[in-house]
């Protein structure tokens, strides 16, 4: 798949992205300039009307460390693109500035007591990393919309039945119990991944669940 080039007009107004090759002419041309490098976008140096743009979708497949984004036209995708999270980054950073303040209190401050009431969590609090992956979201669907006419925007929403995908037919009792009956929830996940990371495969270290 090419990537279509974003085209804005004088007054900024977004326009039907065009193909490479187009805005190349327009770039060489002198008719255009470069106005972003990512997403590329070109500004036209004179005003066009936005009369008879066709429909397009902005489509979002989320997941936990990359999001897809595509723009179709009717069953065409004209541009498409990867947003690579920063969750685990972001929660490792977190964890290691605990760390260094909590050490430092210990060493050079005296004893307080303990202040909880600083640590009550607003309405809608959501953990950094999960808060970090919604407004990375937001943020390119707004800087897409700038730059594109998009006249709708979809996402995918997928739940699995882990148990009904291993055995359609399962129901009633047995369908409550499933796998972890007579298993603790520990030795179920160990046992289930072999223990081992199901990140990086390490073996023989404690885990967590």
């Amino acid at each position: 798949m090419s990537n279509f080039v974003f085209v804005v007009d004088t007054n900024k107004q977004p326009l039907t992205p065009i193909p490479p090759g187009q805005a190349r002419r327009l770039l060489k041309a002198k008719q255009a300039a470069v106005y972003r490098r990512y997403p590329f976008t070109i500004i036209l140096k004179y005003a066009v009307s936005s009369l008879g743009i066709e429909p397009r979708q902005l489509k979002i497949d989320p997941g936990s460390k990359i999001t897809g984004l595509a723009i179709l036209q009717s069953d065409k995708v004209l541009w498409g693109a990867e947003l690579t999270h920063r969750g685990q980054q972001i929660k490792n950073d977190l964890e290691s500035r605990s760390a260094i303040r909590r050490n430092r209190r210990n060493r050079k401050t005296r004893y307080r007591k303990p202040r909880f009431i600083n640590r009550i969590r607003k309405l809608g609090w959501l953990p950094p990393s999960l808060e970090s992956r919604v407004k990375n979201i937001i943020t390119w669907v707004n800087r897409i919309t700038r730059y594109v006419p998009i006249t709708g925007i979809s996402q995918e929403l997928v739940k699995f039945d882990l148990q009904r995908m291993q055995n359609p037919e399962i129901s009633g009792e047995e369908y409550q119990r499933g796998e972890l009956a007579g298993y603790e929830v520990r030795e179920y996940l160990l046992e289930k991944w072999g223990r081992k990371c199901a990140y990086c495969n390490v073996e023989n270290v404690p885990f967590e669940v």
